[in-house]
């Protein structure tokens, strides 16, 4: 056989193969693109979520905070926002049946608050009539409790402010951390890097077992509804978990939108400090009480923060120019 019959022979043998080789990375690009497209799409509604949800229509009611972090959360408006944004982003605004196919892709909605958490989540509830519903609803605030091994009980925040029942005295003490310390008498309140070591973790703890427990829920009723996927909560890194319980903020999931070959499967974070004034510190100049901007280039202890310069000087502390370093 000639060699051109040759490479005729090569030329029939490996074109399938360069076809079907074409034909993949195609669809590997395609799937690509639109797994982009959906991490913007989730991104976006969860940032316009965490946005929404300091807000209030009602002037008189606006949000408002003692501490930097002390917000009445808005969970209406931000669900309101994060679906608005999110079919938006998806194309289908106008399209409800759509939106209800999209909808059985989202598991669950967490919103971190000052004191607790809420989720949004698939619920089963009797009406009125006695009737069995199931439908997306909001769960009652989840608060960050923790219980030590003397017995001792801590309702968490997200800042130092915290509510602690003394199990030896039989007794209540609430307000910050440093405040409270002595009349307290409880070892974990006199060391603030153990105590706030302790405070985060409880947290991300409270959040993740409820949303495991959400997300097995969704499983079931996902079953009975005809979808095969098997819903599972993603493993988020410690760091970004920390970075978002910092401020109240918004956790979203999206996950087995069939994708290609795969299913697209992923979560958003979205905090509102964006939304926040420039922060004010109160710190232990020596033995005084000082109060300067976040930004200047201090490091003396800091025992809280503040929204205001005014808030600031009403505990006592005294103003330090940037200027002064």
């Amino acid at each position: 056989m000639k060699w051109i019959e040759w490479a005729v022979v090569g030329v029939l043998i490996f074109f399938p193969f360069a076809t079907i080789n074409q034909i993949d990375v195609e669809l590997m690009r395609q799937t690509m693109l639109l797994e982009l497209r959906y991490d913007a799409a989730l991104d976006a509604a969860v940032d316009a979520a965490a946005q929404a949800l300091i807000t209030n229509a009602d002037q008189q009611h606006e949000s408002r905070y003692e501490s930097v972090k002390r917000v009445a959360v808005n969970r209406e408006e931000a669900l309101t926002a994060f679906y608005r944004t999110l079919y938006a982003n998806f194309g289908i605004s106008g399209d409800p049946v759509a939106q209800g196919v999209l909808n059985r892709y989202i598991p669950v909605i967490v919103v971190i608050g000052y004191d607790g958490f809420y989720v949004y989540a698939e619920d089963e509830w009797t009406d009125r009539n006695g009737q069995t519903v199931m439908a997306p609803a909001w769960g009652t605030k989840r608060p960050y409790a923790y219980t030590d091994s003397s017995g001792n009980s801590y309702s968490f925040t997200l800042d130092e402010q915290v509510l602690v029942y003394a199990a030896a005295t039989r007794s209540w003490h609430e307000g910050f951390r440093r405040d409270i310390q002595a009349e307290a008498n409880i070892p974990l309140l006199r060391d603030a890097a153990l105590f706030n070591e302790v405070r985060r973790s409880t947290i991300v703890g409270a959040i993740q077992d409820e949303l495991s427990y959400r997300i097995n829920k969704h499983n079931e009723v996902a079953l009975r509804n005809g979808l095969s996927y098997t819903f599972t909560l993603p493993s988020i890194p410690l760091e970004e978990w920390h970075n978002t319980i910092a401020d109240v903020g918004v956790v979203a999931f999206m996950q087995g939108i069939p994708m290609g070959r795969k299913e697209y499967n992923n979560y958003a974070l979205g905090g509102s400090r964006v939304m926040k004034q420039t922060e004010i510190v109160g710190a232990m100049k020596d033995n005084m009480k000082v109060y300067y901007r976040r930004s200047c280039p201090y490091s003396y202890p800091i025992e809280e923060t503040f929204a205001s310069e005014k808030a600031a000087a009403q505990q006592g502390y005294m103003p330090l120019s940037c200027s002064s370093f």
